[in-house]
């Protein structure tokens, strides 16, 4: 159960895009124990000029390969395994495609569990966090 939106520019391609979708969410199996089946992505891309950031922040240098993610996930998990998490997030993106990972920003947004419904307008019941 996370939902995760992935925002960047139009100038990656469909492929890119699926890439990064697919890293992130290998490493939500590996680091969140997320089941293989609960895989819900929305991808933004959107005109380069309605993207702003700084050129450096914190360190980290920006450029126009910049992208965000926010997961939206429920509560449960470790200090550690959020470490983990971003850490194979940025690992596994900048392996599938060409992108400085400082240019990757993840957010994790966490809630409880009776804050999700996955159809009929129903309240479900799951083990995994």
């Amino acid at each position: 159960m996370p939902l995760i939106r992935i925002t960047l520019s139009e100038n990656y391609s469909q492929e890119e895009c699926g890439r990064i979708s697919q890293s992130v969410h290998s490493a939500m199996i590996q680091e969140f124990n997320v089941p293989e089946d609960d895989y819900f992505h929305i991808i933004e891309q959107i005109s380069p000029s309605r993207l702003f950031f700084p050129d450096q922040y914190l360190g980290m240098k920006h450029d126009a390969g910049i992208l965000f993610i926010q997961i939206i996930a429920s509560t449960g998990r470790t200090r550690e395994q959020k470490q983990k998490l971003y850490k194979s997030i940025a690992t596994e993106i900048s392996a599938s495609i060409n992108i400085n990972p400082q240019n990757i920003i993840i957010t994790l947004l966490e809630n409880s569990k009776e804050n999700w419904s996955f159809g009929n307008g129903e309240l479900q019941n799951f083990n995994h966090i």
